[in-house]
């Protein structure tokens, strides 16, 4: 089984849909974090970095719709995936809700499972290793599902830690990552690990990497952080 667990932001008001997603997305296997209005969905968003949002149109103070608009237009936000859900199945409020950056559209009332495969349709697309997905990259294989690395012929031997970094780095081959959102992604907001731990692991990587001699995949962009490619 996977190590890359998917992250979910779910934001809904009603208390009970609320445990209900969040029980029914845990028993499948994603992390689930809540939030109940849109000023906390947008401080969620900052501190636990989503793979995906389930975003409910009819929130207290601010509506789904002006939260959605914010995170798209965020550069730091703007690729989690965004599923809406509402009670408004109108044509215009379908295309309402999609001009405004959503990247799937959900009518209540809705089928969780229907629900969960849309989800798992926007992960594939920004996230597919958390899914099982082989990632390539040039002569890097990675599977998540036997937790195994390859390069060219060679097996390569990396620890969890340097088994998430890389499969980051693989999901966006070209992206730079800074150290902060590496810390993110790899480790979590919830763990405390000086900067320079991953500055440690990523030379472990490469030294992983290169073991048989290939010429090293990950670029450091001074003062920034690193990309692969």
């Amino acid at each position: 089984m996977t190590t890359l667990i998917p992250r979910v932001l779910v934001v809904e008001d009603e208390g009970a849909q609320r445990e209900m997603l969040r029980y029914n997305l845990e028993a499948e296997g994603f992390s689930v974090c809540v939030a109940e209005d849109g000023d906390e969905a947008l401080l969620m968003v900052a501190e636990e970095s989503p793979d995906v949002i389930v975003l409910d149109w009819m929130l207290p103070h601010v509506s789904g719709i002006e939260i959605c608009r914010r995170i798209k237009s965020d550069p730091r936000t703007r690729l989690i995936p965004v599923v809406m859900l509402s009670a408004r199945g109108d044509e215009t409020d379908r295309v309402r809700g999609l001009e405004t950056g959503a990247d799937d559209y959900v009518v209540k009332p809705y089928s969780v499972n229907e629900l969960i495969a849309r989800l798992r349709t926007q992960l594939r697309r920004v996230r597919p290793a958390t899914l099982g997905e082989k990632l390539v990259h040039e002569d890097i294989i990675l599977d998540p599902l036997e937790h195994r690395v390859h390069r060219g012929p060679h097996t390569l031997h990396l620890g969890p830690t340097e088994f998430r970094l890389l499969a980051t780095l693989m999901e966006r081959p070209g992206r730079v990552w800074t150290r902060e959102q590496l810390l993110d992604r790899v480790w979590g907001r919830d763990i405390h690990v000086d900067m320079r731990t991953i500055d440690v692991h990523v030379g472990r990587l490469r030294k992983a990497l290169m073991a048989h001699d290939g010429p090293d995949p990950i670029r450091t962009v001074r003062g920034t952080g690193y990309a692969l490619g």
